[in-house]
Formats: C-alpha cells, structure tokens, sequence
C-alpha cells in the first residue's frame, strides 16, 4: 500500500519547524519517522499512525477521527490511527504530532533483530 506523500511533506515540515532530528524509515507498506532509535508516528496510506502515550490511550480513540491500530486483528495498545479528514486540518496534524513528540522519551526502543 502507498502512502500519502503530502502528509509526510507536511509532517517534515511540523518536525522541522521544532528542530526534531528524525529518520525517515520505509516499513509495514508505508512510512515511518524514527526519533532517537524510536517509531515515534507513521504514515499508512492516508491516515497518521501515531504512536501514544499508553495512559492517554483511552482518550486519545474518544477523539473524532481517530481509532484503534489493528495491525494483527487485535488493538496495540499505544498506537493509533487518525483518519485523513481530521489531519487535513493544519491544527489538528499538528496537535497530534505533538503528542507523538511527547510520549517518545519515554517510549521504548524495539529490540534489534540478531542477522
């Protein structure tokens, strides 16, 4: 699956403009930026994969346009999509960026695979 290379223009933008020093990393059929080592949101197809705080999980799906991430049938817990109608909106791309840039001190690194 593609994915929307205007979003992820848009996000180098946001994360530009905060002087965040990330890695574009092509995963799971679409785009992922990598801060310190760590996913920290996504691309996939048109919607924003970000990656929470699990204690804002629960708050986070109540928002408009934004749901579970069902990669394997079941929810992951701490990762959301929000659907390409709210993140159309500057405000709202933005707001959850934000929220991404929040929780990845604190999240934690994927262990390396061994080759």
């Amino acid at each position: 699956m593609a994915y929307n290379e205007y979003l992820a223009d848009r996000i180098i933008q946001i994360l530009d403009s905060k002087y965040v020093s990330f890695e574009e990393k092509k995963m799971m059929g679409g785009l992922c930026f990598m801060i310190e080592e760590k996913m920290c949101m996504g691309i996939s197809g048109e919607q924003l994969m970000a990656r929470v705080d699990p204690e804002i999980y629960e708050a986070c799906i109540q928002k408009k346009g934004c749901h579970e991430m069902k990669f394997t049938g079941r929810p992951m817990k701490g990762f959301v999509f929000i659907d390409a109608e709210v993140i159309d909106r500057p405000e709202e791309l933005t707001y959850w960026v934000d929220i991404c840039l929040e929780f990845n001190p604190k999240a934690k690194k994927s262990k390396k695979r061994k080759k």
